[in-house]
């Protein structure tokens, strides 16, 4: 009995001393990497929440305003046109992952086939946008201003053979519209929850050499904290290394 009330009185203290980290994330693969480190930090006293969003814009503000601690969704060229937009102090703390971003279609199989006048979509935030925009001119699909850049809009468009018509949308909504147009420009994260494989279904997709790490993103004030440390050493892991390169098959690749 006085081994069991030890024991308790052991769990108590380690609870009392545990650190909480809540982090926003995306669900795939962002929730699921924080998943799979969370028994990790447990046992170097931190306990972590997860706390999954679906849209861009709300894990950034959550964090800004100190309502979560960190988050684990975007790139580096996001929130830095976050930041200047909204006149946040966000920082990145360490690159993760790249999700390499494909054009995926439900109605033809190479872009070669692409339809005279067809319907494409493209993310509606400005970073995701222009890499989109990227991608197709990669592919050669359209051409670009040569200023354009990663901020690139669909009115930076100079050459366009085939007259494809692209609209903007939330991301999210992206894998929804997928039957209903001739094709969607997809991040992974979403490609990847409608079950998506980037290396077989995408029709064009970047390559490994993308700029566009995810990052682990926080407050300058919060940056050095012990638990955001901790949590960075367990995310750049050679374990979390290999459960990426496991479980996603090329679909995400470690940037560390």
């Amino acid at each position: 009995m006085k081994k069991l009330i030890a024991a308790f009185a052991a769990l108590a203290a380690f609870s009392a001393n545990a650190e909480s980290l809540t982090v926003a994330a995306t669900a795939v693969p962002h929730a699921e990497l924080l998943e799979f480190v969370k028994p990790t930090l447990a046992k170097e006293g931190v306990e972590l929440e997860i706390k999954v969003f679906t849209d861009y814009v709300q894990p950034n503000v959550q964090v800004a305003e100190k309502r979560l601690d960190a988050n684990f969704f975007q790139h580096q060229p996001y929130l830095d046109e976050f930041n200047k937009s909204r006149k946040t102090d966000l920082v990145s703390v360490a690159g993760i992952h790249v999700e390499p971003f494909g054009a995926y279609s439900s109605k033809i199989k190479t872009l070669d086939e692409l339809p005279e006048g067809a319907n494409v979509v493209i993310p509606n935030d400005a970073t995701n946008g222009g890499r989109a925009l990227l991608l197709l001119q990669k592919a050669g699909v359209i051409k670009l201003k040569p200023e354009a850049g990663i901020l690139a809009t669909p009115k930076d468009i100079v050459e366009n053979p085939k007259n494809i018509k692209v609209r903007e949308l939330e991301a999210a909504t992206l894998p929804r519209v997928l039957t209903q147009v001739d094709l969607a420009l997809i991040n992974t994260n979403y490609a990847l929850e409608a079950k998506l494989n980037p290396s077989k279904d995408a029709l064009a997709i970047e390559g490994s050499e993308s700029p566009y790490v995810n990052i682990l993103v926080t407050r300058s004030d919060n940056k050095d904290s012990e638990a955001v440390q901790k949590l960075t050493k367990a995310l750049q892991s050679e374990d979390v290394k290999a459960f990426i390169n496991d479980k996603y098959k090329g679909a995400v690749v470690p940037a560390f």
